[in-house]
């Protein structure tokens, strides 16, 4: 047994399983949010059992609400055999009337993954339409078959509204893939293109996640370029966390995307947004929306004042030369 890996392996489902029992709070614990605004109320969802989710009327009380699933699909024991319930990185994407809410499932360091679809034509569970209905899985990704990993998703659609999924994790890097106009599934001919990556050991079992720490892309459309935000290093670890969040852009949403330096992401390049401090061990895994003109990012940080546990992190976007500027973490 990898004991590093359990031990990073344990401490990652217990924060989630903690997030089951958070009501009320100005920071709840939460993994990978992304946020949502129908009406007057904000919807998170984030990672944990079925799809955790909270509602806030500030974007900073935030009250915990039904997961997206009362039970997991039926298909993700055979993609992940062990899942225990607990669904990664959603991406939420309102579209043509419907909401769009991606999703990852997997086993905690293997490429045993897929990303799915659940569908949505409402955000309010009074709403008599409320309900969300499972499309299954868009993208999977097998062991010594692939060298990248189907989780983290995020959809995109270029200038001429032709939609994209960009996701990935560790392995050979972030991978974007053009998708029917249905937004379920690949289109064809198939479409794949590499985004970023970091290096990776070439003696690494190609079964292994491997050193090369990058995941979690949400590419984010402002004046003239496509913003790919993207995490390095490692979340899940306690006061041993070293997420920090990276930024490139490109003019095209397929790339190349590069950062301050005009070094490219596919070559290991990536300027720094934001990262930890003494009071946060480490801060990451984002996502981007405009709401009432103001762009705001969304991520976790891992609370040195509190045991290491996630915590919501949320942030107003400045743009200064054209490149996302953030305030430090206090």
């Amino acid at each position: 047994m990898n004991i590093s890996r359990y031990i990073q392996s344990t401490f990652f489902f217990l924060t989630l399983l903690i997030t089951c029992f958070s009501l009320a709070q100005k920071r709840p614990i939460t993994h990978d949010p992304v946020v949502a605004k129908q009406g007057d109320t904000y919807y998170l969802f984030c990672t944990g059992p079925g799809i955790t989710s909270f509602t806030s009327k500030d974007l900073k009380n935030w009250t915990q609400a039904a997961p997206v699933f009362a039970k997991a699909p039926e298909w993700a024991s055979t993609v992940a055999p062990g899942f225990n319930g607990h669904i990664w990185a959603p991406d939420i994407t309102f579209h043509n009337g419907i909401y769009y809410l991606y999703y990852s499932v997997s086993a905690f360091g293997k490429n045993t993954s897929a990303i799915g679809l659940v569908t949505n034509a409402t955000l309010n569970p009074t709403d008599a339409n409320y309900k969300w209905a499972d499309q299954g899985i868009v993208i999977q990704s097998v062991p010594n078959r692939d060298l990248w990993n189907a989780i983290d998703p995020n959809l995109i659609f270029d200038e001429k509204g032709t939609p994209y999924l960009a996701f990935g994790s560790f392995w050979s890097g972030l991978k974007m893939v053009k998708l029917n106009v249905n937004l379920k599934e690949v289109a064809k001919p198939e479409e794949w293109t590499a985004i970023a990556s970091r290096d990776r050991k070439g003696d690494t079992e190609e079964a292994e996640a491997g050193n090369g720490a990058i995941e979690g892309p949400f590419i984010f459309r402002k004046g003239d370029y496509y913003y790919q935000f993207n995490s390095w290093d490692y979340c899940c670890r306690g006061e041993k966390s070293t997420y920090k969040l990276m930024v490139g852009r490109s003019k095209s949403v397929t790339g190349p995307y590069v950062d301050k330096n005009g070094v490219e992401l596919n070559e290991g390049g990536g300027s720094l947004v934001i990262e930890g401090n003494k009071n946060w061990y480490g801060v990451g895994h984002n996502s981007v929306f405009t709401f009432d003109g103001k762009d705001y990012t969304f991520m976790h940080g891992y609370d040195a004042s509190d045991k290491a546990l996630p915590k919501l992190i949320v942030k107003e976007i400045t743009w200064i030369d054209s490149w996302p500027t953030v305030q430090p973490m206090d």
